[in-house]
């Protein structure tokens, strides 16, 4: 996502930003002397952390990257780069998780960083509330929990790094395919899986949005979800448009879902007749885009995504901040940053990709 002074507004300053190819000392707390943080800088012992904003970064930091999925594209990108800023700091930091996103498979791969002791787990949670218990046993080892791109429960983990405002992300969708499609006719969303946490949020937003009155022509029939598959998220745009015949568009917040969607509605019929948009990367979406399948689509630079919660992490980690509201740090070259309401710090707002710009990003 794309940030303040990170948050630059025009693409060749994001090409700068990106380069853009597509998350020991003392002065903190430690696993041993302070009690686990929950949400929002709350604790779950007796008394409260207090953040020391001039503690040093700790050298040799552990952190581990938890994505959905260990193959997904998008959270490949995202993890390498926050496996990256770990350099930065001196940490030591890999990526492990599961091969599919079912909403338990990620509880063994936690259980497993308690026993090794990380300093910090990053998750991009499959179900808020599977992976609660778990997080809550590593928080009260002293462990630190970020969240990032798909939250947890807000009380088993200290922060939740957000890659743009879920209702910005969810109003924009609708308008960007309302504007597609002349503002009339039959839409749908193909969704990942259905207890993400980043999804429903935005499909919430979405719903808001179509109750406007400048959105009264357009019709949601369907929302589908392809759990984050390929080939089950090609499957299921293909019974949206068997199912209903009249579609005009469909909203895939979700890499995997739209570039599938692309996939087969540039190979069908359908091609120049149903509009699809959501969250890609370009590198994914170029051929749909150039062949005229996709008009435009939207993400933020998910290697700032993975850079933001490897910083937010060893700030943590290294007592810098506790998690509460209010509290600011600064992650490397992204700048500052301060911590929003229950722990929830927000890269920036999406970028709109199209045919005049997409081959200025390489990621």
């Amino acid at each position: 996502m794309f940030t303040s002074s990170r948050r630059v507004a025009s693409a060749a300053a994001l090409v700068g930003l990106l380069s853009l190819g597509l998350s020991a000392c003392g002065g903190g707390t430690t696993k041993d002397s302070t009690a686990a943080q929950g949400g929002g800088g709350q604790t779950t012992g007796s008394a409260p952390a207090s953040a020391d904003p001039n503690a040093p970064i700790k050298e040799g930091l552990k952190i581990a990257f938890l994505p959905k999925q260990i193959n997904n594209p998008y959270e490949t990108i995202v993890d390498k780069a926050g496996i990256e800023a770990a350099g930065e700091y001196k940490g030591e930091a890999k990526e492990v998780g599961p091969s599919d996103a079912s909403a338990s498979s990620q509880v063994s791969y936690i259980n497993t960083l308690i026993q090794q002791k990380q300093d910090a787990i990053l998750i991009a949670a499959n179900d808020a509330n599977a992976v609660c218990g778990p997080l809550k046993q590593a928080m009260s080892k002293g462990i630190k929990v970020v969240a990032y791109d798909s939250d947890a429960a807000k009380d088993c983990r200290n922060l939740f790094i957000n890659q743009a405002s879920s209702e910005e992300i969810g109003r924009s969708q609708v308008k960007m395919l309302s504007d597609q499609i002349g503002g009339k006719g039959e839409i749908a969303i193909l969704s990942a899986t259905a207890n993400a946490t980043n999804q429903n949020a935005w499909i919430e937003f979405m719903k808001d949005e179509l109750g406007k009155p400048e959105y009264k022509d357009l019709k949601l029939v369907k929302v589908a979800y392809g759990d984050d598959d390929d080939q089950k998220s090609f499957q299921e745009t293909q019974g949206l448009l068997q199912a209903y015949p009249d579609l005009k568009g469909i909203i895939s917040p979700t890499t995997v879902g739209i570039s599938a969607a692309s996939r087969y509605i540039s190979g069908s019929k359908y091609k120049g007749k149903v509009a699809v948009t959501g969250l890609g990367t370009p590198n994914q979406m170029r051929e749909y885009v150039k062949n005229g399948t996709v008009k435009e689509f939207a993400l933020w630079n998910p290697k700032d995504l993975g850079y933001l919660a490897s910083f937010s992490a060893a700030a943590l980690a290294s007592g810098r901040i506790t998690g509460a509201e209010g509290e600011k740090f600064t992650a490397g070259k992204l700048g500052e940053f301060t911590i929003g309401k229950d722990g929830e710090i927000i890269l920036g707002p999406p970028f709109t990709f199209n045919a005049e710009n997409i081959d200025e990003f390489d990621f």
